[in-house]
């Protein structure tokens, strides 16, 4: 089957046997296909959602403490090293 220039596919999914009965009452109210809800609940789940409201912003807080091991992390070796001699 191909719509739209997609290829429809098979697939199984293990579904939660209330929420299969709820779709597929949803798809017999609608005069609709099982298929059909499942592919616009996950086109509305998959949808770009737009951002709401103002970014927030936060504070880190710093703490007081002892400088790093001054150690190559590229190096795995030397990191693995500086990881087991701590306490």
């Amino acid at each position: 089957m191909v719509w739209f220039n997609h290829m429809a596919v098979k697939t199984t999914l293990n579904l939660d046997e209330r929420l299969l009965a709820r779709a597929k009452a949803l798809a017999l109210r609608e005069g609709t296909t099982l298929t059909a809800i499942v592919e616009q609940s996950l086109r509305a789940r998959l949808a770009p959602r737009p951002r709401t409201g103002a970014p927030r912003e936060f504070d880190l807080p710093t703490v007081a403490g002892t400088a790093p091991p001054n150690v190559d992390i590229t190096d795995r070796e030397a990191l693995f090293d500086v990881l087991d001699d701590e306490p």
